[in-house]
C-alpha cells in the first residue's frame, strides 16, 4: 500500500521551496547590483569630452556587450597634451568582470600620466608597460597609442598587441595600417614599440577599433577589418561627419554575433594635404 503524506511533510516541502526562492532572489539581487556596480564604474572610467580644435574631428562610440557580469574591458581616449599635440589611444583588458574594469582605469590613467613626461608614442608604451607590472596583477591589455599634430596633419603610432587601425582618404583610397606592433602591456618588462609616422589629409580619416567590432562567431578579425574599409573608404569620398562614420561601423560589430565590448575612434581632419 501507499504510504500518504502527511500535513507535515507537505508544510516542510513548501518551506524548504520557500527558502529556495528567496535564496535564488537574493543572488539574483546581488548579481543585478554587482553589473550595475561593473557597468558604472566602466563608463565612470571613460572620457566625458573629446578635444576640440580647429580642423580637428573627433567621434566615438562604445557598446559593452555584457552578460551576468561580462563586462568591462575595452577603452578609448583622446587628450591634448603639454605640447599642443593630441593623445590618442583605444584598447582592450583580458578579462571581462570589475576587475577587468579597474585595471582598464589605471591603464587609461597610466598613459595620461606618462604622456606629460614622454609623448612619443613608442616610449610611452614602454614606460606605461614597466609601470603596470610593478603593480602585480595577471591581467594584461592591448593598446594601440597615437600623437597627432593638428597643425601638420602628421600622426605618429605604436601599438601593443592591438589590432591594426584602419585608413582612407577622400581620393578614394583605404585600407588596414601595417605596421609592427610589439606585445601586449603588463606581460614581460623591457619591452619596446616601434612608432610608424602617418599623414591625416584633409577629408581622410583614420578609424580606431577594438576586436568586439570586426571579431566575432559570425566574422573572422580580417573580413571584418575589410568591412570597416569599405565604410571608411565610403565616408571619406562621400565627405561625411565623422559622427556618421562612427555610428556606421559600431552598427556592423551588431551582426558578428559577439559577446564583447565594441569600442570604436574616429579621427579626421582639415588640414595640409603634402606627402609625409
Amino acid at each position: 500500500m501507499f504510504r500518504k503524506r502527511s500535513t507535515d511533510d507537505g508544510d516542510e516541502l513548501l518551506a524548504r521551496l520557500g527558502s529556495l526562492t528567496a535564496q535564488a532572489r537574493e543572488r539574483a539581487e546581488l548579481q543585478r547590483t554587482q553589473v550595475e556596480l561593473a557597468i558604472a564604474l566602466q563608463r565612470g572610467m571613460l572620457p566625458r569630452d573629446l578635444p576640440r580644435l580647429p580642423g580637428l574631428h573627433l567621434a566615438v562610440r562604445y557598446a559593452p556587450a555584457y552578460q551576468g557580469l561580462n563586462v568591462g574591458g575595452d577603452w578609448y581616449d583622446a587628450f591634448s597634451m603639454p605640447d599642443g599635440r593630441i593623445g590618442l589611444s583605444i584598447g582592450d583588458v583580458q578579462g571581462h568582470n570589475i576587475e577587468a574594469a579597474a585595471f582598464m582605469g589605471q591603464v587609461r590613467a597610466a598613459l595620461r600620466a606618462l604622456a606629460s613626461v614622454t609623448s612619443e608614442p613608442g616610449e610611452l608604451l614602454a614606460r606605461t608597460n614597466d609601470l603596470l607590472l610593478t603593480l602585480g596583477s595577471d591581467l594584461f591589455a592591448t593598446c594601440t597609442f597615437l600623437r597627432l599634430d593638428p597643425a601638420t596633419g602628421v600622426l605618429e603610432s605604436a601599438r601593443a598587441g592591438h589590432i591594426p587601425f584602419v585608413w582612407a582618404t577622400a581620393d578614394g583610397k583605404s585600407g588596414v595600417v601595417h605596421d609592427l606592433g610589439g606585445p601586449p602591456l603588463g606581460i614581460d618588462s623591457g619591452m619596446e614599440y616601434r612608432v610608424t609616422r602617418h599623414r591625416l589629409t584633409t577629408g581622410g580619416v583614420f578609424v580606431l577599433l577594438t576586436d568586439g567590432v570586426v571579431e566575432g562567431p559570425s566574422l573572422s578579425i580580417d573580413e571584418g577589418l575589410d568591412q570597416v574599409v569599405r565604410l571608411a573608404g565610403i565616408a571619406a569620398v562621400a565627405g561625411l561627419e565623422v559622427h556618421a562614420l562612427a555610428a556606421a561601423v559600431i552598427k556592423g560589430a551588431e551582426n558578428i554575433g559577439h559577446e564583447d565590448d565594441a569600442a570604436v575612434l574616429v579621427v579626421g581632419h582639415d588640414g595640409p594635404d603634402s606627402a609625409a
